[in-house]
């Protein structure tokens, strides 16, 4: 079954229509700085709709050009049109584009980097979207080898998700999966340390675990946290101290926390090779 939720027509029927086209906002991208990272990274738009307001706009001088180039189709729209629009941050720039493509999980284990060391992010049911687009993010820049989430009960790659992200997920593998233990058990027979993000009494601190290797880190959901199960089939528990009243953090904040100590260790791994 076709799990991308449909709605109804954006725009009103042609008259004479029986009924109005029905498009899958699954499909859509929003804001200027998603849509234009969706042209830098050439993915493929089926076209762009702009508010007629915007036609002479300096900040859009680059990303329409780089439409043209790409042969886009660009549509200019009236306010009305972006008023029964569904996404209200869109800044008058929405593009249609092929619906996202996930990768396997065998697909992105074969993309392990020879000169580096993997670096793989799991999310156990993070259902925000914002968050799953926030570690998206975080995971890209930290030059993460892919994402993998779980095919329900999770937030897919929607609308919100990829200008969450900044458009990341144009740049980083992202795999779905039918059961996150079973991920990870694939993970570990390839020979990746998983280590999981808890609040835990058998968690170590996440600055004494060597994140330096072939490492995998579970993200759970806010406030669950990751599943029973999952935190069982994990090599370890990792956490990060909480010092305030908030008894924890955000899932995409302590994503970006745990990611960017895998780069500093990896870093001085490679400074104390260097000769």
């Amino acid at each position: 079954m076709d799990r991308r939720r449909r709605v109804g027509a954006h725009r009103p029927p042609v008259e004479g229509a029986r009924r109005a086209t029905r498009i899958d906002f699954d499909d859509v991208v929003y804001g200027v700085h998603a849509v234009d990272e969706m042209l830098l990274a050439g993915e493929p738009l089926r076209h762009i709709h702009v508010g007629d307001d915007r036609k002479r706009d300096p900040a859009l001088k680059n990303l329409l050009e780089r439409a043209r180039s790409a042969n886009v189709p660009v549509r200019f729209e009236s306010r009305a049109f972006f008023a029964s629009f569904p996404y209200k941050a869109h800044q008058g720039v929405v593009a249609f584009g092929e619906p996202f493509a996930y990768a396997t999980l065998d697909e992105v284990l074969a993309l392990r980097p020879r000169d580096r060391p993997a670096l793989f992010v799991v999310l156990d049911h993070v259902t925000d979207p914002h968050n799953a687009g926030a570690i998206v993010r975080s995971a890209e820049c930290a030059g993460a080898t892919a994402v993998i989430l779980p095919e329900r009960r999770s937030a897919g790659i929607n609308p919100t998700v990829r200008k969450s992200s900044a458009g990341a997920t144009a740049y980083v593998p992202i795999a779905r999966v039918a059961n996150v233990a079973q991920a990870v058990r694939t993970l570990k027979k390839a020979g990746i340390w998983v280590y999981g993000a808890a609040l835990d009494p058998q968690a170590k601190a996440y600055t004494e675990v060597a994140l330096d290797g072939d490492v995998a880190l579970v993200i759970g959901a806010e406030g669950e946290g990751i599943t029973q199960l999952v935190k069982r089939e994990c090599d370890g528990l990792v956490e990060i101290p909480v010092l305030g009243r908030i008894p924890s953090l955000n899932a995409s904040v302590a994503a970006g926390v745990l990611l960017y100590e895998a780069v500093r260790q990896r870093r001085t791994a490679s400074d104390g090779d260097a000769p």
